[in-house]
């Protein structure tokens, strides 16, 4: 029993091991500073370890699911790293959800107990009123649920038996849009985590002495897999942060010598549009990724010009997320996205043959590896279609050239992404349709130079109905998360179609730019 409490028996792969070692060789190692409060490593393994016991002592373990809807903050990672020493399964979920939608997130993921940070309980409770079985709940942090934790409830069956942490245990399931229009949960293993990670420090080194910052929301992938769980395991400190602001990031970055961070390429955009953005003292910062959408020249010109190069990458939430990167010092390599991560194999294939492609070529980006992802959860159909034997393919289109750099041509999947935010239209057109009025709809993604991309929908309604674009768009916002509310909603007499009256979602993307840019002209006019 005692190598189930002290983590000295769990696979060689586990994800609670990192902050055991790391807490014994650097005790007073500053780990999280979440905005001003600090936490040293080994305040952060006491706390995980006991909220660990508690929940063991409470009848949880591997095989179960907690679900937390938390913005980022210590709290939040002394509850992954106790669910990774215990086995059980860290959910995140997105407090930017609407709560029918997160109702519906909760419901498919079934959780044993469900995490509540105080700053989203009146979305937890609308959430629950959606709800005919809601989750067992209890407040986050050390008022909370490290002060109490409750019985496992009998409805989720026999209390799992008490054993070391394996490799093959699910450690997160991040929810992410799928090319079908509902979020999938997508099972991240120990070992998935592990190699993604290692897989990262062989691309960009972190050390003890380095800063990072994070202002990516813990519900994505990027915010524990690419730099903070790395950072964690090399005892470097992690700045937390709950939201985007670039004058407070500028602020951050000369106040606390951020020497790395990661962003979308809306976040780069903005700080480099912010007044302060050619004074501020970046000379700290030496890692600054980029990923979630294309990186626009201007942008990556213009912190060049401050001295710091933007390492752009790809990757995907069902990859760990790491596939290919730009590493630091590869001039040769701007306006691609690199080439992939150590451990980490990719091809190219024909989309429509499924067949390897050779040499200088375009075709769909397959990924295979360790850190690839287990699976979808309650969903292993869905999981076995995503894959060609050991390759995920990943419904992108790619190009190699003869230096062996990648770079993103479409997506073949109808995925937009705006904000870094990813979109899926059949998600947007199912909430429209519910309109009593709407007889079918299209959302497609249009370029914009702040965000990436913006959502614009085309309507048509039942024969003889009216209803207006400001109607629809608040019947929208009633469905769905904010970020995924299309900017235009256009109500017209009728959809392209084609000959076997699948609507032509390809021939509204030109239109949806017009109206873009009417709408711009007007604003300049």
């Amino acid at each position: 029993m005692n190598d189930v409490v002290d983590g000295h028996g769990d696979g060689p792969h586990t994800i609670g091991r990192w902050l055991l070692g790391r807490a014994a060789c650097a005790p007073g190692r500053t780990a999280i500073d979440d905005r001003g409060v600090t936490i040293d490593y080994a305040g952060l393994q006491a706390r995980a370890s006991t909220l660990a016991e508690r929940l063991r002592h409470a009848g949880y373990g591997p095989g179960d699911r907690i679900a937390t809807l938390s913005g980022n903050a210590i709290d939040h990672v002394v509850a992954f790293f106790a669910c990774a020493r215990t086995g059980i399964a860290f959910v995140p979920l997105s407090w930017r959800l609407a709560a029918a939608e997160l109702a519906d997130i909760v419901a498919r993921t079934d959780p044993v107990l469900l995490l509540v940070e105080d700053d989203y309980a009146g979305l937890h409770a609308d959430t629950l009123r959606r709800m005919p079985r809601p989750a067992p709940a209890v407040p986050l942090g050390v008022a909370g649920v490290e002060a109490h934790v409750p019985e496992r409830a009998e409805r989720f069956g026999p209390a799992p038996a008490a054993r070391a942490v394996r490799d093959d245990d699910v450690a997160l399931v991040i929810f992410t849009s799928g090319s079908e229009g509902v979020p999938k949960g997508v099972m991240l293993t120990h070992a998935n985590c592990f190699w993604n990670n290692l897989a990262l420090a062989g691309a960009v080194q972190l050390t003890a002495a380095d800063v990072v910052l994070c202002t990516l929301p813990q519900f994505h992938v990027a915010a524990w897999n690419v730099q903070p769980l790395l950072a964690w395991w090399t005892g470097a400190t992690v700045v937390l942060e709950r939201s985007f602001q670039p004058d407070r990031v500028l602020q951050l970055i000369a106040e606390r010598g951020v020497t790395a961070m990661m962003g979308v390429p809306t976040q780069y955009r903005l700080l480099a549009d912010d007044p302060r953005f050619a004074t501020t003292d970046l000379s700290s910062l030496r890692i600054a990724q980029v990923g979630g959408a294309e990186l626009d020249d201007d942008v990556r010109a213009r912190w060049a010009a401050r001295g710091i190069g933007l390492l752009a990458g790809y990757g995907l939430t069902e990859a760990g997320p790491n596939v290919l990167t730009v590493v630091p010092g590869d001039t040769a390599a701007a306006g691609t996205v690199g080439a992939p991560y150590p451990h980490v194999d990719v091809c190219l294939a024909d989309p429509t043959t499924g067949l390897p492609l050779d040499g200088e070529c375009t075709g769909e980006l397959w990924v295979r590896g360790p850190s690839v992802f287990a699976g979808y959860l309650g969903d292993p159909e869905a999981a076995a279609r995503a894959f060609t034997g050991p390759w995920l393919r990943t419904g992108d289109l790619a190009h190699l050239d003869r230096t062996g750099r990648y770079r993103i041509v479409d997506r073949i999947k109808d995925i937009y992404i705006s904000g870094g935010e990813n979109i899926a239209p059949a998600e947007v057109e199912r909430a429209l349709c519910a309109h009593p009025r709407v007889r079918a709809a299209v959302a497609v993604g249009v370029p914009d130079r702040v965000w990436g991309e913006r959502g614009v929908a085309f309507v048509e309604l039942h024969p003889g109905a009216a209803c207006s674009e400001d109607e629809l768009v608040a019947h929208a916002r009633s469905r769905l998360a904010g970020y995924k509310v299309p900017v235009r909603i256009a109500v017209v007499d009728e959809l392209p179609r084609s000959a076997i009256d699948k609507l032509a979602r390809s021939r509204l993307r030109a239109r949806a730019r017009t109206l873009i840019e009417e709408e711009t002209n007007v604003d300049a006019g």
